[in-house]
């Protein structure tokens, strides 16, 4: 079960919220809420369910039981522009090797329904807010797995959402990597909402998250 504090008036809220697949638990019961402006950390070991958590805050997978909430709506009721405020890393980070950097977040913008000078405006906020100007016109499949993290984050943002969910995103990362990365979280935690799940302990996101919260089945 997640527990979290300091409860208030909140952008996101979670009640009760199961989730199972073949008679396994993944998700028990969970509630908790986070407020604007807030770096959140989510905490807990391998299997915890906080993957499954952060598809069903995404709608990408449904809570068997229980209610998810966005600014006090049910996010059924929210429908696509749930999607428009909500930015996602998952933990394996889907990027084209063989794509530019500017071509794949061009890529996104499209998917995102970003056009012209919006489009441009957006990557170039993107680009700036992660301090990837310097590999912009290099191949994805030649960066370093910071960088390519650095990238994930920046399409989670093109679309400036409230809340930015990234899932496990320092994994993988070299020491000097994980501080840049964390430094990275707290930057964009300043303008929105941030949700950072992590395995084992609050080093995971140190540096990034005044808010944690463990969780377990």
């Amino acid at each position: 079960m997640l527990h979290l504090t300091a409860m208030t008036m909140s952008l996101l809220t979670l009640t009760g919220v199961s989730k199972s697949f073949g008679g396994v638990t993944a998700v028990a019961d969970i509630s908790f809420t986070v407020d604007r402006g807030q770096v959140v950390g989510f905490l807990g070991p391998n299997g915890a369910g906080k993957s499954t958590t952060m598809r069903m805050i995404t709608q990408y997978l449904e809570p068997d039981r229980g209610e998810i909430r966005l600014d006090g709506v049910p996010l059924a009721e929210v429908g696509r522009d749930a999607k428009r405020r909500i930015g996602y890393l998952p933990e394996n980070n889907p990027l084209y090797s063989d794509m530019l950097v500017t071509e794949y977040l061009r890529f996104v913008a499209s998917l995102r329904e970003l056009e012209g000078p919006e489009r441009d405006q957006a990557i170039d906020a993107a680009v700036q807010s992660t301090a990837t100007e310097d590999v912009c016109y290099r191949p994805i499949g030649e960066l370093s797995k910071g960088y390519r993290q650095r990238v994930g984050l920046a399409q989670a943002i093109l679309h400036e959402p409230d809340i930015l969910i990234l899932d496990e995103p320092t994994e993988g990362l070299d020491p000097n990597q994980r501080v840049e990365i964390r430094r990275l979280i707290g930057d964009l935690g300043k303008d929105r909402t941030v949700i950072p799940p992590a395995r084992g302990s609050s080093s995971s996101i140190r540096g990034g998250s005044p808010r944690k919260a463990g969780c377990t089945i």
